[in-house]
């Protein structure tokens, strides 16, 4: 069964073929980060209309480069859930379009459900090749997904049926990234410039608390990037009525790289020590990791340390916002679900999974 995927939840336009919810056909992106680091950050009208401009090429470059046509797909998949509104309708709009037009079934999903399923795809036809998982996930799953908005925990018992133990109370941790890369004068996005920073710094030169929630497996960021900006107007001998913006220009290398390093371990600790603790408690068969920062080296090396299963990640270029992880969950809801009626699909910025899980 061939699936078209579609994705335009945040800053990246992007289309997909994958077989059966195991083979990667083909996968185009055409992200927007050249437009977005002018700002510092997405900006939601720009992104929206950036959308609007590529969303019919990438689309039909994905159909042409899978090697199939129009004729060969059997249902398309798109993310309508969460992300910015304007995005979202972009590729939702175009999804629904389509589906009336060729007459094909349609099947709306989660964004952040379809990062997990990113490790799911084992095999791939042609393009350039991945580091692919050796085979799928097991079930029962714990997964973590983690990215510039989302940071959750959540357990899987089998496709469609999950539950959400915990998620981030304010900032997720590709936020507080964002942020502290701002603060420390490092290029957006954050995560690959505090990544690549860090490896010339000390993590211990800096001590960051870790915070303390009522809920056992919540996230909180927003704290840790507030200790990180105090402990850098400390460390360049400013008070709280100091402009942030204008910080960075008093770091030295050495001292930015420490900061970095010392950020990039508190927060991979916080996400690593949860994740542990919920492995302990649900005993899973298998672990993933999922989203934008599931992509870091550190965080990687750290769960490995951490665990006692081995874990097999998706590819760095299937943790970033991409199709194929819509098209590969669209595949397994196609088996349970009936098809949306084009007319009909939503978009729900601000959905959870709590309210997502499609098997009962």
């Amino acid at each position: 069964m061939l699936i078209l995927g579609i994705e335009s939840s945040c800053d990246e336009t992007a289309a997909s073929v994958v077989e059966d919810g195991t083979i990667l056909h083909s996968n185009v992106v055409q992200s927007q980060v050249d437009i977005h680091k002018a700002y510092g950050g997405v900006v939601p009208e720009v992104a929206a209309r950036s959308h609007i401009e590529v969303i019919n090429p990438v689309i039909h470059q994905a159909i042409e480069e899978s090697g199939f046509s129009w004729d060969d797909i059997d249902a398309i998949a798109v993310a309508n859930a969460p992300g910015l509104i304007g995005s979202l309708l972009v590729g939702t709009l175009a999804a629904a379009t389509l589906a009336k037009l060729h007459g094909k079934p349609l099947y709306p999903v989660h964004h952040v459900e379809g990062h997990v399923y990113a490790n799911f795809i084992t095999k791939q036809s042609a393009g350039d090749p991945l580091e692919l998982p050796s085979k799928q996930p097991s079930f029962p799953m714990l997964a973590l997904a983690v990215s510039g908005l989302h940071s959750q925990l959540i357990m899987f018992e089998d496709h469609g049926k999950y539950h959400l133990l915990g998620e981030t109370l304010d900032d997720a941790v590709g936020e507080a990234y964002d942020k502290v890369a701002k603060i420390l004068g490092l290029p957006y996005p954050g995560g690959p410039s505090i990544a690549k920073a860090a490896v010339d710094g000390d993590e211990n030169a800096f001590d960051f608390p870790d915070a303390k929630l009522k809920g056992v497996y919540d996230f909180s960021f927003s704290g840790l990037k507030t200790a990180v900006l105090r402990a850098v107007q400390r460390e360049v001998g400013v008070d709280h009525t100091f402009p942030s913006f204008e910080l960075a220009a008093r770091l030295d290398d050495a001292t930015r790289a420490n900061f970095a390093a010392s950020f990039q371990r508190v927060a991979n600790q916080t996400l690593v020590k949860k994740t542990v603790t919920a492995f302990n408690e649900f005993k899973p068969a298998s672990v993933v990791i999922a989203g934008g920062v599931a992509a870091d080296r550190d965080l990687r090396r750290r769960l490995a340390e951490a665990l006692p299963v081995a874990v097999e990640y998706a590819p760095r270029q299937l943790c970033t916002d991409n199709a194929a992880m819509i098209a590969t969950l669209g595949y397994y809801k196609s088996l349970y679900c009936e098809p949306t009626d084009p007319e009909a699909v939503e978009v729900k910025p601000t959905l959870s999974m709590n309210e997502t899980a499609w098997r009962t």
